[in-house]
């Protein structure tokens, strides 16, 4: 069998085992990805046979670097996100507990299989949170913050985070986080809200923050019926941001919408900057070498002037 090009190769593998990463892209295709985390494998596909070619591609491919996979989940990726669901169990133990660990650059994330269709990390984020870890901030403000990860390498460089998302239960699992990396919640914020009402309110306490995390999901729904829908109020989202910033303040604009490229993203960007009567500068972290061109969220940061 004629594997796909999308593979990483076994050299690429060894940096990540080097550097103390187990959580990144293992393949990429037109019609499906590989990723592993920790042991375990996750499979995401859009027909059945691009799941059991990726299956058999595993195989070889773990037989040529010499990675002992563990379990290999597989989920579905439909056309509409709202009919996602929790990767599937395929090879492996079915007793073990489908929560695990993953590490990036040392730190340490917990993964869970069976709570939706994210088990927990974005590998294609890798790289924005170590900026973050680079610019050592400290005070970060962690926007649909999920499980915590940008607030985790934040603290990791000794700032305090306020970290906001809809649900309870991620945050809980951000907090887990922080445990895992022996950091203390003690000086962390973690507020289960609407970010869209939150941000107003912390502009009139005149809160500020050196370092704002904007990496929304494409759509959601607030329990009080309020909706978000990234291409429409993803500009609205920055200029509230942006009362929240000083000069020299970093923002992450990031999105998986396939829809918002980085040109589009800068055009938001510039905007917000005049409705704020701001000004900035704008650059990206450097591509990863396991996402191809053009996969993975697309983001650009912004330095205020």
């Amino acid at each position: 069998m004629t594997m796909s090009p999308g593979w990483i190769d076994a050299s690429l593998f060894r940096d990540f085992q080097a550097e103390g990463t187990d959580a990144h892209r293992l393949c990429t295709t037109a019609d499906g990805w590989v990723e592993r985390f920790g042991r375990d494998v996750v499979i995401s596909f859009t027909t059945v046979l691009v799941r059991e070619r990726l299956i058999q591609e595993l195989k070889e491919w773990a037989r040529d670097t010499l990675f002992n996979v563990g379990r290999v989940f597989a989920r579905f990726v439909p056309r509409k996100s709202e009919q996602r669901e929790p990767p599937r169990l395929i090879c492996g133990d079915a007793t073990e507990n489908l929560q695990t660990i993953a590490t990036e650059r040392r730190l340490k994330f917990g993964i869970d299989f069976a709570v939706g269709f994210s088990v927990g990390l974005f590998p294609d984020q890798r790289e924005n949170r170590s900026y973050v870890r680079r610019i050592a901030p400290k005070r970060l403000l962690n926007c649909f913050a999920y499980t915590c990860s940008f607030s985790v390498s934040a603290a990791h460089v000794g700032a305090t985070t306020l970290n906001l998302d809809l649900s309870k239960k991620s945050l809980a699992r951000g907090r887990e986080n922080f445990v895992l990396n022996n950091l203390p919640t003690l000086g962390h914020r973690f507020i289960a809200d609407d970010v869209m009402t939150i941000l107003p309110r912390l502009a009139r306490k005149g809160e500020k923050f050196d370092v704002i995390i904007l990496d929304p999901p494409t759509f959601a729904r607030s329990p009080g019926g309020k909706t978000f829908h990234v291409e429409n109020d993803f500009e609205k989202l920055l200029v509230d941001s942006l009362e929240l910033t000083e000069r020299d303040s970093h923002i992450l604009i990031s999105t998986n919408c396939s829809t918002l490229r980085a040109h589009a993203l800068e055009v938001m960007a510039r905007y917000g900057l005049k409705a704020a009567r701001r000004a900035g500068t704008f650059h990206r972290s450097p591509p990863l070498p396991d996402f191809p061109p053009g996969t993975g969220a697309t983001s650009i940061w912004l330095t205020l002037r």
